[in-house]
């Protein structure tokens, strides 16, 4: 396979050359039961199945669900991958899986909000402690306890996509035997591959780029092999598994995924150098842009970028920043970005700790695949609509 990531995308988890004709494209097997010809057959197979990924019953996987897997494996440039029915799932699951009650789990302030819930809700309950480090890991090394057993980051942070050295964090972390996770869901492992760059374990919710068209949802947690086994027992132990229909949308999706990341790119930074030109801006969040906090960082480990951004007001007005959003005619309003449609929403910052900025009303764009002079007119007059006196 080619190490190109455009060329992984084409030709990775296709069915194998043989004699006769094949489709293109993996089959989308339904099943439940899986049927054998013996006894000994069975017990041969589910024998297997703790260390081999072996077809014996739906809730252990897919044929269709197993070539996704391989496709974010060589993506990734991971062991293996397992695949969970949402983004936020992957994420707990992969917590849940080497975290044990009096163990240490720190997270980056600028955690996806509802992973913050699980450790609030799950972790913590259950005897497992939780911390926080600022999210471009400066005081990472101040936080670290005996009994840390896992830093989990993401790349870049939610909302104001604030960035971290990961190679610097894994070179703190691989000594102590910590374990070092990443959600690299705006990199999609086409933009960024953490495992290459220190990390143990990547997350991503395949729901965004991977999928791309916001008619699935799904996550996937990809590992080296030496941390495979805790997340791939427990998972089995717990039943979780995904829709083969889901598995082969995604694996649709996946193969325009570099295409599409073109448009998104070239689209997000055209209409981001517009916001810092206009009066009503007070400051544009992005991480391809030069000013952006940690862009050296982006320019080192990173490929290209996507369709996110977000901005503030001049004026701190929170109800200045929902009319805005509210007069937009071509973003829709909704959560999720990562599909062909564009989306606005107020980033919701409460309960972070130490923010780059003193805005109360961020707002969170993702520039679709509409055309970006279009876009700019639409957010032209929102703002004429928004500042109108």
């Amino acid at each position: 396979m080619s190490d190109d990531p455009r060329t992984r995308l084409v030709h990775a988890a296709r069915p194998p050359k043989g004699s006769g004709g094949r489709p293109v494209n993996p089959p989308l097997t339904r099943l439940s039961t899986v049927l054998f010809d013996s006894v000994g057959e069975m017990q041969a197979v589910r024998g297997r199945r703790d260390s081999e990924r072996v077809l014996s019953y739906d809730a252990r996987g897919n044929p269709t669900a197993f070539a996704l897997e391989d496709l974010i494996s060589e993506l990734e440039g991971g062991y293996r991958t397992k695949l969970f029915p949402t983004g936020l799932a992957a994420a707990a699951q992969a917590l849940l899986s080497y975290l044990r009650p009096g163990d240490h789990v720190l997270i980056t302030e600028s955690v996806y909000a509802p992973v913050r819930r699980v450790a609030r809700e799950l972790l913590e309950p259950f005897g497992i402690e939780v911390g926080y480090f600022a999210p471009d890991g400066r005081d990472l090394e101040a936080h670290l306890q005996a009994n840390t057993r896992l830093v989990y980051t993401e790349m870049p942070g939610s909302l104001l996509y604030e960035l971290c050295d990961l190679p610097a964090i894994a070179a703190l972390c691989r000594p102590r035997g910590i374990l070092l996770a990443v959600d690299n869901t705006w990199g999609s492992a086409y933009l960024y591959r953490p495992l290459a760059l220190g990390a143990d374990i990547s997350i991503m919710a395949l729901t965004k780029y991977l999928g791309g068209h916001g008619d699935v949802v799904m996550g996937s947690v990809c590992t080296r092999e030496e941390v495979w086994q805790p997340l791939s027992r427990l998972s089995d132990a717990l039943g979780i598994t995904v829709s083969p229909d889901d598995a082969w949308l995604v694996l649709r999706g996946a193969r325009t995924l570099a295409a599409r990341l073109e448009v998104h790119e070239r689209q997000a930074l055209e209409i981001a150098r517009w916001l810092q030109r206009r009066p009503e801006v007070g400051r544009v969040y992005h991480p391809a842009l030069p000013e952006h906090p940690g862009h050296a960082l982006w320019r080192r480990d990173f490929t290209g970028s996507n369709g996110l951004l977000s901005f503030e007001f001049a004026e701190d007005d929170p109800a200045l920043a929902a009319r805005f959003i509210d007069a937009l005619r071509l973003f829709g309003i909704g959560a999720s970005w990562g599909g062909y449609e564009s989306l606005a929403i107020l980033a919701e910052l409460s309960g972070r700790g130490a923010l780059p900025t003193t805005s109360s009303c961020i707002v969170r764009l993702h520039i679709g695949l509409d055309d970006s002079a279009s876009l700019i007119a639409d957010l032209e007059q929102a703002l004429a609509v928004t500042t109108a006196r």
